[in-house]
């Protein structure tokens, strides 16, 4: 079957104007002040609500591991 009635611009448009996406929202994670995605574990320090839920440092090799204690050791200061 073929439609006899055209639907114009305007009603496509007006259907379609609520097909929008919505932006992402962003939390700071409470440890390292890093942006986090809400209710997700921090990715730069693995604390999660005020407790450390991974040990991030545990899975990075020696060299990535001091690099990433001299960072943190610098926002702790930073934040007292």
């Amino acid at each position: 079957m073929v439609n006899h009635m055209r639907h114009t611009k305007g009603h496509r448009d007006q259907r379609r104007a609520n097909q929008t996406l919505e932006g992402r929202a962003f939390s700071k994670c409470s440890h390292c002040s890093e942006i986090k995605l809400p209710h997700v574990i921090c990715t730069n320090c693995g604390y999660y609500n005020d407790r450390q839920v991974v040990d991030v440092l545990k899975k990075l090799d020696k060299k990535e591991r001091k690099k990433k204690e001299k960072e943190l050791a610098v926002k702790e200061e930073a934040k007292a």
